[in-house]
């Protein structure tokens, strides 16, 4: 039998059979006109920045870069303040939001390289993200950088989940803001620009540059959603910037031009990380944009986050322009600067403009969460809990964690566990366990694990038990 049915119509007609899995997907007690909320499956868009910190927006505290669009976008949604990355560097965090893990559990707890391309691969019967939306019927594309897999192996986004990839599959080549090539799919697509040197992982000098590959991507991420308009499509958006540039030979903050910060008395690499952000805000108006201008908006909900916290690389201070707003630490740290993240979410309708939430959330939350959203069967092992009653403004029903917990192997083995208003950070295995009261002390400046023994022993033991053994990442004294 042939059907006029458009793939948006007959969606529609399944909204009531989505809102009874996404009820199932929160793993709480919400009813069903609650979860009927959520209405037909929305069209998503991830958005992930790279390296940008909890003080870096103009809604976070930032009084210098200007960032209009996503202040905007705070304030006609939600502005989560306790949000937290999946690890204080690249390749653990976007594992831990693939695949609803955190770094105890995922696969993936460092950035270990694998040459000649890329970075360890997951393994190809991972349940992620992607692939959870791609069963529920979703288009699904990654634009950006990936880094859980270079080219050929198990760990491609095409691997995982991924109808539709264009940029980066690893980090390193991410380096170069001009390369000789992106992939799109599986196939290397050449640039404009000259690369000196022969670097089989993509990673080398720019001589000639005329393909910004930031903005290559901003353009692909509009096109992909003027093409799928129809939807529902899932959009993870895992852009470059305001990452540096610190490939040996080619150390800064690269971008075409300075715009409005080039007449200021600031150092390169300062007037650089803030050119970055206001061209990611740029774009981040263009896109909201064209989700009006294609009719699509208030069935789209858009995501906003960071990857870990600021850096101190190719030139850039963190402290110039205060990136970490209140905290301690910046990127390769487990205190809040190095994990606490800006975590904007928008659904007009559906999201309540102009709202805030205290709740502690992490990366590991979303694999549940868009797969409720989505309406799709949820993961059959998560760390996380389902952020949606939060979102819809029904927080009485909305399940807290116990503990989030975080380990990090590039210095060490350190570990960290917030368990509500406690915050611990043990470097090395056998090191000494710092303990901080975040409701006085958000700085992390005065360690009382002296005075609260019994808060220590109960972190200790969520230490012992919340991970698994990893061959790649045991825990070092």
């Amino acid at each position: 039998m042939t059907s006029n049915l458009s793939r948006r119509d007959f969606l529609k007609m399944a909204g009531a059979g989505a809102a009874a899995l996404a009820m199932a997907g929160c793993g709480n007690s919400m009813t069903g006109s609650e979860a009927a909320k959520i209405g037909p499956q929305p069209n998503i868009i991830f958005v992930l920045a790279d390296d940008l910190g909890y003080g870096d927006l103009g809604c976070y505290g930032q009084k210098t870069i200007q960032t209009p669009n996503i202040d905007r976008l705070a304030a006609e949604g939600m502005r989560f303040t306790d949000h937290y990355a999946g690890c204080t560097v690249c390749a653990p965090s976007r594992c831990s939001l693939m695949t609803g893990l955190h770094t105890g559990h995922t696969y993936v707890r460092g950035n270990r390289e694998v040459r000649p391309m890329g970075q360890l691969p997951l393994p190809a019967d991972t349940e992620t993200l992607p692939r959870t939306l791609k069963q529920a019927g979703y288009r699904t594309a990654l634009i950006g950088k990936w880094g859980l897999g270079g080219p050929d192996s198990t760990g491609t986004p095409n691997q995982q989940g991924f109808d539709y990839f264009y940029g980066y599959l690893c980090q390193r080549h991410a380096h170069n803001y001009y390369p000789e090539f992106l992939f799109r799919n599986d196939r290397r697509v050449p640039l404009r620009n000259k690369v000196a040197g022969d670097r089989p992982d993509g990673a080398g000098v720019a001589t000639e540059k005329v393909d910004y590959s930031y903005d290559l991507m901003a353009a692909e991420a509009l096109k992909f959603v003027e093409e799928n308009r129809e939807g529902p499509f899932f959009l993870y958006l895992a852009i470059t910037i305001p990452h540096a540039n610190n490939e040996a030979g080619q150390q800064g903050m690269e971008v075409p031009d300075y715009g409005i910060y080039a007449e200021k008395d600031w150092p390169d690499a300062q007037k650089g990380h803030a050119a970055m952000i206001s061209r990611l805000d740029r774009d981040m108006g263009r896109l909201i944009g064209k989700l009006k201008d294609l009719g699509i908006d208030d069935n789209t909900v858009v995501f906003f986050t960071s990857d870990n916290g600021p850096h101190r690389e190719g030139g850039a201070d963190p402290s110039f322009f205060d990136s970490n707003g209140p905290l301690r630490g910046i990127k390769r740290d487990l205190y809040e600067g190095g994990i606490r993240v800006p975590l904007i979410a928008r659904w007009p309708g559906r999201i309540a403009a102009g709202t805030e939430s205290d709740h502690v959330s992490a990366f590991w939350d979303f694999l549940p969460t868009l797969a409720t959203l989505g309406g799709a069967k949820g993961p059959k092992s998560t760390d996380g809990v389902c952020l949606v009653p939060t979102l819809l403004n029904i927080a009485h029903k909305q399940k807290e964690h116990e503990f989030l917990y975080w380990e990090f192997h590039e210095r060490g083995s350190n570990q960290a566990v917030r368990m509500g208003r406690w915050k611990a950070v043990r470097s090395g295995a056998s090191g000494k366990l710092e303990l901080y009261d975040l409701r006085t002390d958000l700085g992390e400046t005065n360690d009382v694990a002296n005075q609260h023994p019994d808060v220590v022993a109960k972190i200790e033991n969520h230490l012992a038990t919340a991970r698994t053994e990893s061959q790649y990442w045991p825990l070092k004294g």
